[in-house]
């Protein structure tokens, strides 16, 4: 697989990494399986998918356990991407960046792990309570006392001012990372783009090129919508976000598969193997070197296939023909 390099620490990694949290957090509780889940880590790392994403708050920690079963026998093969910063309690998620929090938060997921060191550690969400600069300085310690190779930053803010924001609505993050930055150096931005949603386009990713930062692309596949194998109308488990999601409900999926039409157009000049999947991870790929697609995947089949993407090159005609796709209905609030 082609290997991409993530920011300021230029460390390498296969384009097209695994998104681990549907694994044991969101997305259909009852396709939950361990050892399927194992089965699909190996399978992405043996493609060349070895940017493993994570997040201490996935399950909670049942993900980075899970996770840490694989880097056991194959910590060499792995690029391992971790998150703190958020709390997960009943019914609701808190934000903590205290420094001896953060300290505490980056033991715990490195002894989940079953590793020494942990090859990117994000911010999840800055705390309100705590000036960045100080949550900031405490990863920046880790980095020091060799538990941690990098640090990163999970942008927020786009999805509750997307409609009609000049910026993107990632006005806010790009003022945190402008702090931090004077801190210790951002390697990587984490932020969701795809298809359809391409907020980060306006003012994120170009900040993010500027300044050498990778960009860790979350929800590639527009949370399986991009796939073309969600049925409108078929229905989500009540524990699956997108049972509640307005652009998930069965009128506005039926009123937005122009754009999985679009893609498959694009798939089946490539060959009869391609996907409309694989078409929208090109895209995302098409989106600069610095750029890194993290779909999220379950099943081996998805994350080879997802891997493979990496070698597929869209031209001009492709390009074109995605942009001129209808912009998709539904809110994304």
């Amino acid at each position: 697989m082609e290997r991409r390099t993530i920011g300021a620490a230029a460390l390498g990694v296969g384009a097209v990494g695994l998104g681990c949290m549907p694994m044991s957090w969101a997305y259909s509780g009852s396709q939950r399986r361990g050892d399927r889940s194992l089965r699909t880590v190996h399978a992405a790392l043996d493609a060349g998918a070895n940017l493993l994403d994570t997040a201490d708050m996935y399950g909670p920690f049942t993900n980075e356990l899970l996770l840490g079963r694989v880097l056991k026998e194959r910590r060499a093969d792995a690029f391992v991407s971790t998150k703190c910063g958020l709390l997960v309690g009943d019914g609701h998620v808190v934000a903590n960046g205290r420094p001896g929090y953060v300290r505490r938060a980056c033991d715990a997921s490195l002894r989940r792990l079953q590793t020494d060191v942990i090859d990117l550690y994000q911010l999840h969400r800055a705390d309100p309570e705590v000036p960045v600069e100080e949550t900031w300085g405490a990863m920046a310690d880790l980095v020091r006392a060799g538990k941690v190779r990098a640090l990163g930053l999970c942008a927020v803010g786009a999805r509750s001012t997307r409609r009609g924001a000049p910026d993107g609505g990632y006005e806010g993050t790009i003022r945190q990372l402008e702090r931090i930055q004077q801190v210790f150096p951002v390697s990587a931005v984490e932020a969701e783009l795809s298809v359809w949603s391409q907020e980060a386009l306006v003012r994120l990713l170009p900040w993010c090129e500027a300044r050498g930062v990778g960009f860790l692309a979350a929800m590639p596949l527009g949370s399986g919508y991009l796939t073309g194998t969600l049925t409108p109308g078929g229905g989500f488990e009540a524990d699956d976000p997108r049972a509640r999601h307005p652009r998930f409900t069965a009128e506005m999926m039926a009123a937005n598969q122009p754009l999985v039409a679009g893609l498959r157009r694009v798939a089946a000049r490539h060959g009869e193997d391609v996907t409309p999947a694989q078409v929208a991870l090109a895209w995302v790929l098409s989106r600069g070197p610095h750029v890194i697609p993290i779909p999220g995947a379950k099943r081996e089949r998805w994350a080879v296939e997802n891997a493979r993407a990496a070698g597929l090159a869209l031209d001009g005609a492709d390009l074109a023909e995605i942009a001129a796709l209808p912009a998709p209905r539904g809110s994304w609030d």
